[in-house]
């Protein structure tokens, strides 16, 4: 496809033909086609190229304007009629169709993939690395025990000191007061906090009732997360 030498009389005369029975290069309306075209003419057609000179005046028209044309500038190779090769000079040769299979259609599409894996990769790095930062939250539970002795003259002071003397990684005893239970008899109610992951209600009890000369039992009164 081509009009010949469109600097020339006979690449014009190619193109009047053509635009015979057609007012623009391609389509219904003025494109980007018509303005490759007009820009590879030097000079206006002759009068006795009617229907190129008629062109040639409605396209000029739109100078002001040729770059909001629609479509897609291509190569003059890719206009006029079948048969007649392009040959002005300082046009762009036609593209070959095999030139097609080197053209990656998706190549934005995946750098654009590319990038958006990318950038959720950092943030997730970043917020692992944020996170990790925190201090890590220790589950606590706050236990209030009961301590009975085994009667009414059992040194409750002494209980008392015998208890708070267990003393672990992860324990905190608390505050503490003597119940009446009956009989004369009073109970030691002792508070404490412990860290769930290394002090557990079966370790308090196995340590206390190890005081088995003040300590008749245990039991856990009231158990709370913190």
């Amino acid at each position: 496809m081509g009009f010949g030498d469109l600097k020339s009389a006979s690449g014009l005369k190619v193109l009047n033909g053509f635009l015979s029975d057609r007012s623009y290069v391609e389509g219904y309306v003025p494109s980007q086609a018509d303005v490759a075209v007009f820009d590879a003419v030097s000079a206006p057609p002759t009068a006795d190229l009617s229907h190129a000179l008629r062109w040639f005046n409605h396209i000029k028209s739109y100078q002001s304007q040729k770059s909001s044309l629609p479509g897609v500038k291509k190569p003059l190779g890719q206009y006029g009629p079948p048969g007649v090769a392009d040959t002005t000079s300082g046009s762009a040769p036609a593209a070959k169709e095999d030139d097609d299979d080197d053209i990656d259609l998706f190549g934005s599409d995946e750098e654009e993939d590319a990038d958006a894996a990318r950038l959720k990769e950092e943030r997730l790095a970043q917020y692992a690395a944020k996170k990790s930062k925190k201090p890590a939250l220790i589950a606590k539970s706050s236990i209030l025990l009961d301590v009975k002795p085994w009667d009414d003259e059992t040194d409750m002071s002494k209980l008392e000191e015998c208890v708070r003397s267990i003393q672990m990684d992860g324990l905190i005893w608390g505050q503490s007061k003597l119940v009446p239970v009956g009989y004369g008899i009073k109970k030691l109610q002792i508070g404490c906090v412990v860290e769930d992951d290394k002090v557990g209600t079966d370790i308090l009890e196995e340590h206390i009732s190890a005081f088995e000369d003040f300590v008749q039992s245990m039991d856990v009164a009231a158990f709370n997360k913190i």
